[in-house]
């Protein structure tokens, strides 16, 4: 969510004009587009809702990341060019933590739900839905009747 405060915050026509330079097409929609994936598709995560749906436009994002931006600096994200009297001074950031991003949207849906997720709450929501319903699953021989009891061949 915070890499789409920050582009929210500086105004999507700056991002706008920073993809437009990347030859991104059509940058103006793509610059809301991005910034409306990281804050819902981040606040998602947090909440634990839907993550398996918004972990497919929140990886595509990255990896254009990856290939748009990182890439030409390498995969270390910490590139340390000085120590100064005002403190550390760092280059730019190569794709290390757009890969460590994208490997825990696939863990978090390999993972499945845990167990304060709104996904779980909404499974578990459903499945008693159903659960109730009329279409149940037959549980036990008393439900089943005369279907599936085996009756005795005579001669």
């Amino acid at each position: 969510m915070e890499h789409g405060f920050a582009k929210l915050s500086r105004g999507p026509e700056a991002f706008a004009t920073i993809l437009q330079a990347m030859g991104v097409p059509d940058p103006y929609l793509m610059a809301r587009l991005t910034i409306l994936i990281e804050l819902l598709g981040g606040f998602a995560v947090i909440v634990g809702a839907f993550v398996a749906i918004v972990s497919v436009p929140m990886t595509a994002v990255r990896l254009v990341a990856v290939f748009k931006v990182h890439l030409p600096y390498g995969f270390s994200s910490i590139k340390l060019l000085a120590v100064t009297a005002s403190g550390a001074k760092f280059g730019p950031v190569g794709y290390e933590i757009n890969l460590l991003y994208i490997a825990c949207l696939a863990a978090l849906v390999l993972g499945g739900p845990g167990p304060f997720a709104l996904d779980r709450l909404i499974a578990d929501v459903f499945s008693n839905h159903l659960r109730h319903s009329n279409f149940v699953a037959l549980r036990d021989e008393k439900d089943v009747g005369d279907v599936g009891r085996t009756l005795p061949i005579t001669k």
